[in-house]
């Protein structure tokens, strides 16, 4: 198999193409021919700081190191026990360090067979290839710890990103919930095709302000970061939830532990738990997953340049 993988944990140490053996699949495992693979921050955060990356380097698997999550392909060999898929089958899904997996920038990946959902032929490889870090991401915070009532209210901080995107549409589709989203005045229209009911620039002066006109909130979800946890939190209901995704702003991970106790950490799970809810809505063309380029496997370290910059408003996918 080919992959994208660092020779080390040195710090920012470059992503090279590699030839490493097939791997064979175990009991409960399955074997996939990756066709589209999605970019999201965690991948390129994980070669430079953050927990993830000191607990990837303790549980994770040895070097050299296989960076990424999200995946597509088609299985192409079962281990024992396996039993909801076959080859031939298209699945999506993502990887996981803490199983001591390799990521997902290769031709090839195993997982187990809780990590993947079946792909509709509704739903086009590049897309299912995104679907791994912010579908469950965005599951997790609206449902199992966001805890969102059907008509509820919620505002998302950096609703024009990958992972925001997708918790706009799932709070108006699946939740039928009030939505507003702060977000760049250009990224507006988008924002609002995708279903918010209200849409607050956060150019043009202090957006958590601006969105309290419009509380308050059941959830708040923070996928930018930054976003000052005390003034989250006081634009909740009572016993409405602080969802932080993008975990490495200014006190973000000390936040969670102030009382009320309203703000949770969100680290999304690449489980078929919570794909399938997701992937159930992508297929009945209910919500969508915006791409942003699709980029040769390659190129990996151009598509990290990109993401860094924090300006797209869809998702990036490497393709093998």
């Amino acid at each position: 198999m080919k992959a994208m993988a660092m020779r080390s944990w040195a710090k920012d140490a470059p992503v090279e193409l590699v030839d490493l053996p097939d791997p064979t699949p175990k009991a409960h495992e399955l074997r996939v021919r990756v066709k589209a693979c999605g970019v999201n921050p965690v991948d390129w955060k994980m070669r430079s700081f953050g927990p993830l990356r000191l607990a990837a380097r303790v549980i994770g698997p040895p070097s050299p190191v296989v960076v990424g999550v999200d995946f597509m392909g088609v299985v192409d060999a079962v281990g024992p026990d396996v039993t909801a898929f076959k080859i031939g089958d298209r699945v999506a899904g993502g990887t996981m360090f803490s199983r001591r997996q390799r990521g997902s920038m290769a031709d090839t990946v195993c997982v187990r067979d809780d990590q993947v959902v079946l792909v509709p032929a509704s739903v086009p490889d590049d897309v299912a290839g995104c679907l791994g870090v912010v579908g469950a991401t965005a599951k997790m915070s609206l449902v199992d710890v966001g805890r969102l009532p059907r008509g509820g209210r919620v505002l998302v901080l950096g609703a024009s990103g990958g992972v925001g995107q997708l918790v706009v549409s799932l709070a108006k589709r699946a939740h039928e919930a009030v939505v507003v989203g702060v977000c760049s005045a250009k990224n507006a229209p988008l924002v609002q095709g995708l279903g918010a009911d209200h849409v607050v620039d956060y150019g043009a002066g202090d957006p958590l302000a601006a969105a309290a006109a419009f509380g308050p909130y059941d959830v708040v979800v923070d996928c930018a970061g930054g976003y000052d946890g005390g003034a989250c939190r006081r634009l909740l209901k009572s016993g409405g939830r602080h969802c932080i995704v993008a975990g490495d702003g200014p006190g973000a991970a000390v936040q969670p532990i102030f009382p009320p106790f309203s703000s949770k950490m969100i680290l999304g799970m690449p489980l078929a738990q919570n794909l399938q809810p997701v992937m159930d809505l992508l297929a009945s063309g209910a919500v969508s997953i915006a791409i942003a380029e699709r980029i040769p496997l390659a190129e990996l370290e151009r598509a990290h340049a990109l993401s860094r910059t924090g300006r797209l408003t869809g998702k990036l996918v490497m393709i093998p």
